[in-house]
């Protein structure tokens, strides 16, 4: 079993959705709490709790746990999973757990494998994250603006685009694509993540109109490497909404773009994993972002090569 590592950043320098038509079940929902643009949900865990799991769609996985939390409920380890390195350069090992029950918004998920690592402190008080696969079942809906996780059993209808895009899942995240200026540029959608993030190698193209300079320094399992920030002078879309010259994070380890908390924040996102479908909604089709507010916790990104059913990316 194996996992991409996750990013960590060691120091700053600078600074509603309607369910869909035909669908005959439930909608189940629940409170959704945002701290630093981050999703969380109370959770039942083996009918203990409830405790705050951070909801991370950059994860791969059905969840991942802190150590601490793992002993508190005394959930013995079933193997290892292997965190690779994005750059290729580096693994370690990490045990994994089965939990019997995770529970909320009323629905109940059954022996559900959870990788046993620790978490960045930029994710928050929380003991765990919830991976995307968690919900391949459900539509998954995140409304930042009402503060509600929903989950039903309906299905998105393509729209040519406008507010309906198609994802496609290496290793289990979603990855969609953004137009940056003239540039088509694949984008991971990651509640779990800060900012807007650009490769160096996409970024190096790109016009800006306040230099890039140096944000924070961070580190994978075998590699350090700096983050700047800029503002760009062309627009980035996604659908039909615009994110009018946008500041964006560089950096010269991941390979894709990330789509995380700071732009999530503005729309109800929903995710159809049956399809690849997700759907976004707002009040505003222009939006105005500035540089990522809080310490950013860089995550991985899913590797080129096909995954194995247990790959979990922690993101």
């Amino acid at each position: 079993m194996a996992i991409s590592a996750k990013w960590i950043v060691l120091s700053i320098a600078l600074l509603g959705c309607t369910p869909p038509l035909g669908s005959e079940e439930p909608v189940h929902s629940t409170v959704m709490e945002v701290l630093h643009g981050k999703p969380y949900v109370m959770v039942m865990v083996n009918g203990m709790g409830p405790f705050r799991f951070i909801v991370d769609t950059g994860t791969g996985g059905q969840a991942v746990i802190t150590p601490e939390f793992a002993e508190q409920l005394e959930l013995e380890e079933e193997g290892e999973a292997l965190l690779n390195d994005p750059t290729g350069q580096g693994s370690q090992k990490v045990p994994f757990v089965a939990i019997d029950s995770l529970s909320f918004a009323g629905v109940e998920f059954g022996d559900v494998k959870a990788v046993v690592h620790r978490l960045s402190n930029t994710d928050g008080p929380c003991v765990g994250m919830l991976g995307f696969p968690l919900f391949r079942d459900y539509l998954l809906t995140l409304d930042y603006p009402n503060l509600r996780l929903r989950m039903d059993k309906g299905q998105l209808e393509q729209d040519g685009g406008q507010t309906v895009v198609p994802f496609r899942m290496p290793e289990g995240v979603p990855v969609t694509t953004l137009e940056v200026g003239n540039l088509r540029v694949d984008a991971q959608i990651d509640s779990g993540g800060a900012g807007l993030s650009l490769p160096e190698q996409i970024a190096s193209r790109l016009k800006f109109s306040e230099t890039p300079r140096l944000f924070a320094k961070g580190q994978s399992l075998s590699t350090r490497f700096e983050i700047k920030v800029g503002k760009l002078v062309p627009d980035i879309r996604l659908g039909d909404f615009t994110l009018n010259q946008p500041w964006v994070e560089i950096n010269a380890a991941f390979p894709l773009a990330n789509f995380g908390a700071v732009p999530l924040q503005y729309f109800t996102v929903t995710f159809d994993q049956r399809n690849q479908l997700l759907r976004l909604a707002g009040p505003h089709k222009h939006i105005k972002l500035g540089i990522t507010p809080v310490p950013m916790n860089l995550m991985n990104q899913p590797s080129v090569q096909s995954a194995d059913a247990k790959l979990v990316p922690v993101g």
